[in-house]
């Protein structure tokens, strides 16, 4: 069963790999429908809030709310969260559409056909959307990453450095998607050193380094 949530916090949130602490005890909290931007130098903690929040990794002390939801409902909560990763996570085998199709079909989508067929018409897939991944440019790669994550219809979506490798079409396309995700009550928690992008998207920006957030913007 998938659970739904109004906001999304953590308290005292904490990362060690080892000797090195990824995050020093963050406090934040996250609205449905509105955009926030994370910014911060490379190993400031940005990527591992990321995966925290997604639950692809467990923090080494404080808390996680998903609402009235913990960590501990994990399975219902994993199918509300789109996550886009750094590096791209597709079989570079199948074509666009076979590999989001295969995504839809592995999370149940009753509507997986039509679902990924707007998504690529969205994103202006449909050139190459029968070609196999390896043969795609990044930017091109990256609109399918992105596509995948929004398949689901996504309440909290995560996303690290998604607009690596975008053309201005495809960037202006992408913007338009991220409004619409809010508008449709989706967190939306974006990693990006873009400055320009950032601040086309952003209703608020928080700055990271060594693991803390030190400034934040309205």
């Amino acid at each position: 069963m998938k659970l739904d949530f109004e906001q999304v916090s953590v308290a005292g949130l904490a990362k060690s790999y080892g000797p090195t602490l990824a995050l020093a005890g963050v406090d934040l909290s996250f609205d449905a429908g509105t955009v926030t931007v994370i910014q911060g130098a490379n190993g400031s903690g940005k990527s591992t809030l990321l995966w925290l929040l997604a639950m692809l990794a467990h923090p080494t002390r404080g808390e996680i709310r998903y609402g009235k939801y913990g960590v501990g409902h994990a399975d219902g909560l994993r199918g509300r969260i789109g996550f886009v990763a750094h590096q791209l996570q597709l079989y570079p085998g199948l074509s666009g559409h076979e590999n989001l199709v295969l995504a839809a079909k592995l999370q149940n989508i009753p509507y997986a056909e039509k679902r990924a067929t707007d998504l690529c018409d969205a994103l202006g897939l449909g050139e190459y959307w029968n070609r196999p991944i390896r043969t795609y440019s990044r930017g091109q790669a990256q609109r399918v990453s992105i596509a995948r994550a929004l398949l689901h219809e996504p309440r909290l979506l995560l996303m690290d450095e998604p607009a690596t490798g975008l053309d201005v079409k495809s960037t202006a396309a992408f913007i338009e998607l991220i409004e619409q995700e809010k508008q449709e009550g989706a967190m939306v928690i974006i990693v990006t050193h873009e400055a320009k992008f950032a601040s086309a998207v952003a209703d608020r920006v928080l700055h990271m380094d060594r693991g803390r957030i030190v400034e934040r913007d309205a």
